[in-house]
């Protein structure tokens, strides 16, 4: 339809030409009009060559826009999933690489307009492959986007289950709470221990098979055992400081998941803080009250995003 209306306003201005070159009384010169002709058509030809380029540029900044948009989004990946720093580096290097092809196919993009106008035909060819290219990034992007959600919809289901399995101990026992992806359980060192000792308490025993009940029943879910202590120094015959203390208090924790609750050892990890990561000031007996506990922190295994960007 446009070239049919493209077509009919060049006829008609060839017309109109053509009567202003016959004015009356004179005789026509045909060389002129035939000249005058071939000059409106080169004119019409170059303005719509010229609609042609500044509609590519404007694709090309708004493709740019929208690379850089692109590129703030899998850096949140970054944020919000730690254990995926090296791939997500890979992943940025992929994403510079398809931004210098961009630059390699605008500069030819460049050089085609400026040494063939008349190539219209290989223009467009070549937008269309790069409307392609640019779908298929959002394609992966929209699937990325669809595991996270769905991360965050099995966290969050898990996070209601941990606290309606947990709810008949009091908030200054135990705490839950979701953060960066994941769940953190907290329990302080009055429902687990005695100052001083790794064993743990009937009550704590007793949190501590509740948790198993969720987690036997959640097998695709990595268990971190945390021990945390104040900084008050301790040195007993068995444990050298706090550093040692807040190491058996994990461990133990982890040997108790495993071999009565019958939890995977494969999702397990113990790992003692020490005084080293406070969750409050230690200047205060309620600050390091706080400080004294055990941290279980529960990550949804994400093996299908790892799959995916390992494969694009």
């Amino acid at each position: 339809m446009k070239k049919l209306l493209f077509a009919s306003l060049l006829l008609m201005s060839l017309s109109a030409m053509a009567q202003e070159l016959e004015p009356k009384g004179k005789i026509k010169d045909p060389q002129k009009v035939k000249d005058k002709m071939h000059n409106a058509f080169l004119s019409k030809r170059m303005a719509l060559t010229a609609s042609q380029r500044d509609s590519l540029y404007a694709l090309t900044i708004a493709y740019a826009k929208d690379t850089t948009e692109r590129g703030i989004q899998y850096r949140d990946l970054d944020a919000r999933f730690n254990e995926l720093t090296k791939k997500h580096n890979d992943l940025e290097e992929k994403h510079k690489k398809l931004d210098q092809d961009f630059i390699d196919m605008n500069d030819k993009y460049t050089t085609l307009i400026r040494t063939s106008l008349n190539k219209t035909e290989q223009l467009n060819l070549a937008l269309k492959e790069k409307g392609e290219q640019l779908l298929e990034r959002e394609r992966k992007l929209a699937v990325l986007e669809g595991l996270i959600r769905e991360q965050d919809s099995i966290t969050n289901a898990l996070n209601n289950v941990i606290k309606k399995a947990l709810l008949s101990f009091k908030s200054d026992e135990i705490s839950v709470e979701m953060k960066n992806g994941k769940v953190y359980v907290s329990m302080s060192d009055k429902l687990l221990f005695k100052s001083g000792s790794a064993e743990v308490e009937e009550k704590g025993l007793d949190a501590l098979k509740k948790l198993a009940e969720v987690l036997n029943k959640n097998k695709d879910v990595g268990v971190m055992i945390e021990g945390h202590t104040d900084n008050v120094p301790i040195k007993t015959a068995q444990f050298k400081d706090n550093w040692d203390l807040s190491v058996a208090r994990a461990t133990n924790i982890v040997r108790m998941l495993d071999e009565v609750h019958k939890v995977d050892a494969k999702n397990l990890t113990a790992a003692g803080r020490g005084e080293y990561m406070p969750k409050a000031s230690n200047e205060t007996p309620e600050g390091r009250a706080k400080n004294r506990r055990t941290e279980i922190i529960l990550s949804p295994k994400l093996d299908e995003l790892y799959k995916l960007i390992n494969k694009n």
